[in-house]
């Protein structure tokens, strides 16, 4: 199956609202979900000026791309800040190298396709807040919380029923 996507049909942006208003920008529908692709999300999103993509993050399971279709904007990386632009492709792997967020910073949106894998759970963590985010349920935790694996587990046998756990096998 080949779906072409038409500019009215994938630009058809709406506003995404956010409670801090430096995060809003407009986005058109998930087109991956269109056309039940398995392993593909994607969208076209538009940043305004003086706007910030999604909180700095990287992703455990999946790999993200941008593609620039118009403007411009400040990409900040592990590498640094750097200009993006009008047919730039910036590829982002999975883990902290990958860490990645734009800001416009020009005075005309920044229009550009937000394409990332997807195998089911993804973990989206934030450094800068120090959040951890199980999507796609959008389960956002602390990573200040973490404990040991055991933690909790050291009356594993009290849990189960007495005469299996002290059974004694016979020969």
């Amino acid at each position: 199956m080949a779906k072409i996507f038409h500019k009215q049909e994938s630009m058809n942006f709406e506003k995404r609202a956010s409670r801090i208003p430096a995060f809003e920008w407009h986005q058109g529908p998930q087109l991956g979900d269109l056309v039940n692709s398995k392993y593909f999300q994607f969208r076209i999103r538009s940043l305004d000026p003086g706007k910030f993509s999604f909180p700095y993050h990287f992703h455990r399971a999946c790999e993200e791309l941008f593609v620039i279709f118009s403007g411009e904007a400040t990409l900040r990386s592990p590498e640094g800040f750097q200009k993006v632009e009008q047919g730039d492709i910036i590829f982002f792997a999975e883990g902290p190298s990958g860490a990645h967020q734009l800001y416009n910073h020009s005075e005309f949106p920044c229009v550009f396709l937000d394409l990332r894998t997807t195998f089911g759970i993804d973990v989206c963590e934030y450094p800068d807040s120090g959040k951890i985010n199980i999507l796609p349920s959008w389960d956002i935790f602390e990573s200040s919380s973490r404990v040991d694996y055991f933690l909790g587990e050291e009356d594993v046998a009290g849990r189960w029923p007495e005469k299996i756990v002290h059974k004694q096998p016979t020969s």
